[in-house]
Protein backbone atom coordinates (compact mmCIF):
# COMPACT_ATOMS: atom_id res chain seq x y z
CA UNK A 1 0.00 0.00 0.00
CA UNK A 2 1.27 3.33 -0.67
CA UNK A 3 2.21 5.07 2.03
CA UNK A 4 -0.06 8.35 1.65
CA UNK A 5 -2.82 5.82 1.22
CA UNK A 6 -1.71 4.29 4.68
CA UNK A 7 -1.80 7.33 6.40
CA UNK A 8 -5.20 8.36 4.82
CA UNK A 9 -6.76 5.42 5.89
CA UNK A 10 -5.21 5.07 9.58
CA UNK A 11 -7.07 8.93 9.77
CA UNK A 12 -10.58 7.57 8.19
CA UNK A 13 -10.60 4.89 10.18
CA UNK A 14 -9.85 6.78 13.54
CA UNK A 15 -12.33 9.60 12.74
CA UNK A 16 -14.81 7.03 11.51
CA UNK A 17 -13.81 4.92 14.71
CA UNK A 18 -15.04 8.12 16.56
CA UNK A 19 -18.12 8.94 15.04
CA UNK A 20 -16.78 11.97 13.28
CA UNK A 21 -20.04 12.62 10.83
CA UNK A 22 -20.01 12.62 6.78
CA UNK A 23 -16.02 12.08 5.84
CA UNK A 24 -15.17 12.62 2.78
CA UNK A 25 -11.32 12.68 1.37
CA UNK A 26 -10.28 14.91 -1.58
CA UNK A 27 -7.42 14.27 -4.04
CA UNK A 28 -6.28 17.38 -4.70
CA UNK A 29 -2.44 16.25 -6.40
CA UNK A 30 -3.86 17.14 -9.79
CA UNK A 31 -5.72 20.59 -8.68
CA UNK A 32 -3.70 22.39 -5.80
CA UNK A 33 -0.21 23.32 -4.43
CA UNK A 34 -0.85 22.99 -0.94
CA UNK A 35 -1.64 20.05 -0.09
CA UNK A 36 -1.89 16.34 -1.72
CA UNK A 37 -5.06 15.50 -0.18
CA UNK A 38 -7.97 17.07 2.38
CA UNK A 39 -9.84 14.42 4.96
CA UNK A 40 -12.70 16.95 5.80
CA UNK A 41 -15.03 15.57 8.54
CA UNK A 42 -17.71 17.01 11.25
CA UNK A 43 -17.58 16.97 14.70
CA UNK A 44 -20.72 17.16 16.89
CA UNK A 45 -19.75 19.76 19.16
CA UNK A 46 -16.64 21.58 20.80
CA UNK A 47 -15.53 18.59 23.11
CA UNK A 48 -16.03 15.73 20.20
CA UNK A 49 -14.09 18.16 17.94
CA UNK A 50 -11.25 18.72 20.47
CA UNK A 51 -11.65 14.89 21.58
CA UNK A 52 -11.12 13.90 17.48
CA UNK A 53 -7.88 15.97 17.50
CA UNK A 54 -6.43 15.15 20.74
CA UNK A 55 -7.00 11.73 19.43
CA UNK A 56 -5.53 12.01 15.60
CA UNK A 57 -2.28 13.85 17.61
CA UNK A 58 -2.02 10.48 19.63
CA UNK A 59 -2.39 8.59 16.38
CA UNK A 60 0.50 10.15 14.94
CA UNK A 61 2.48 9.92 17.58
CA UNK A 62 1.60 6.16 18.19
CA UNK A 63 2.35 5.45 14.50
CA UNK A 64 5.43 7.83 14.45
CA UNK A 65 4.38 9.81 12.02
CA UNK A 66 6.38 13.21 13.04
CA UNK A 67 6.44 16.45 11.46
CA UNK A 68 3.28 17.15 11.38
CA UNK A 69 1.29 20.66 12.27
CA UNK A 70 -1.77 21.58 14.15
CA UNK A 71 -3.88 24.67 13.67
CA UNK A 72 -7.19 25.77 15.36
CA UNK A 73 -9.13 25.20 18.76
CA UNK A 74 -12.03 23.68 19.90
CA UNK A 75 -13.66 27.23 20.64
CA UNK A 76 -12.80 28.16 16.98
CA UNK A 77 -14.96 25.32 15.40
CA UNK A 78 -12.41 24.49 12.87
CA UNK A 79 -9.11 22.82 13.74
CA UNK A 80 -6.66 21.43 11.05
CA UNK A 81 -3.53 19.07 10.99
CA UNK A 82 -1.44 18.87 8.14
CA UNK A 83 1.00 15.83 7.94
CA UNK A 84 3.24 15.60 4.75
CA UNK A 85 0.61 17.29 2.41
CA UNK A 86 -2.24 14.80 4.10
CA UNK A 87 -4.98 17.95 5.98
CA UNK A 88 -7.16 16.78 8.44
CA UNK A 89 -9.94 19.76 8.59
CA UNK A 90 -12.12 18.89 11.67
CA UNK A 91 -15.27 21.27 11.38
CA UNK A 92 -18.66 21.79 14.05
CA UNK A 93 -21.42 21.40 11.15
CA UNK A 94 -21.94 25.32 10.84
CA UNK A 95 -18.79 26.33 9.61
CA UNK A 96 -18.15 23.37 7.36
CA UNK A 97 -21.21 24.38 5.64
CA UNK A 98 -20.14 28.16 5.42
CA UNK A 99 -17.01 27.28 4.13
CA UNK A 100 -17.75 24.22 1.82
CA UNK A 101 -14.75 23.06 1.22
CA UNK A 102 -16.20 20.35 -0.83
CA UNK A 103 -17.97 23.20 -3.01
CA UNK A 104 -14.54 25.31 -3.45
CA UNK A 105 -12.44 22.16 -4.34
CA UNK A 106 -15.62 20.46 -6.14
CA UNK A 107 -13.08 19.58 -8.80
CA UNK A 108 -10.76 16.84 -7.01
CA UNK A 109 -12.29 13.54 -7.12
CA UNK A 110 -13.40 11.97 -4.11
CA UNK A 111 -11.31 8.92 -2.78
CA UNK A 112 -13.38 5.72 -1.41
CA UNK A 113 -12.55 3.75 1.24
CA UNK A 114 -14.47 1.36 3.49
CA UNK A 115 -18.14 1.91 3.37
CA UNK A 116 -18.36 5.11 1.68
Amino acid sequence: MDKDLEIITSMFNFLEDRKAEDIVILDLREHANIADYFIIATGANKPHLKSLFDGLQRLFKDAGFKGYHKEGVPDSGWMIMDYHGVMVHIFERELRDFYDLEKLWKDAPIVKLGDQ
